[in-house]
């Protein structure tokens, strides 16, 4: 079971922190600044695969990639393949890439609810939905056009009985 999902700059700020695990906030701060800690004091030539039973307990490791400004990091129990886990960064960031044409840290700021769905469409619950990015972009193109849909059919009703009542 995934445990976590975190995507923090590399000034230590969370740009994203979606725990699957009941947590309290403040461990969940503890959480995100304990990883950032380890993270920005790696070098550059080891593996992106660590333990974690120190941050989340046992039984627990950490994947991570470093790409631009961002560390995306997925903590995971011993039931996930680490390769799987690895691939499913890739696959991530792949779909937020095709979302907004090279993605950035402004990309991830402003449009947090989007980034949201799309992690939604590729994990939920901890569980693993979708592996492939193709199949993650339709369906957050699906949600944006019914979001879009429900967002214009709301607002004829409001026009029209105004209208009516005078």
């Amino acid at each position: 079971m995934i445990r976590a999902v975190m995507v923090i700059n590399t000034q230590g700020k969370p740009r994203l922190a979606k725990f699957y695990d009941a947590q309290p906030v403040e461990k969940q701060q503890e959480l995100i600044r304990n990883v950032y800690g380890v993270l920005c004091s790696r070098a550059e030539n080891v593996s992106n695969f660590m333990e974690a039973e120190s941050f989340f307990g046992p039984d627990t490791r950490l994947v991570y990639q470093h790409y631009a400004t961002l560390y995306i990091v997925f903590l995971f129990d011993s039931s996930e393949n680490e390769l799987a886990m690895l691939d499913l960064i890739q696959v991530f960031v792949e779909t937020l890439d095709k979302c907004f044409r090279n993605v950035c840290e402004l990309d991830i700021v402003f449009n947090y609810s989007k980034m949201h769905t799309i992690l939604d469409e590729i994990i939920f619950g901890g569980q693993v939905l979708e592996t492939s990015s193709s199949e993650v972009m339709k369906a957050v193109e699906e949600i944006s056009r019914l979001d879009t849909a429900s967002n214009s059919i709301s607002l004829v009703p409001k026009s029209v009985s105004s209208w009516r009542s005078r």
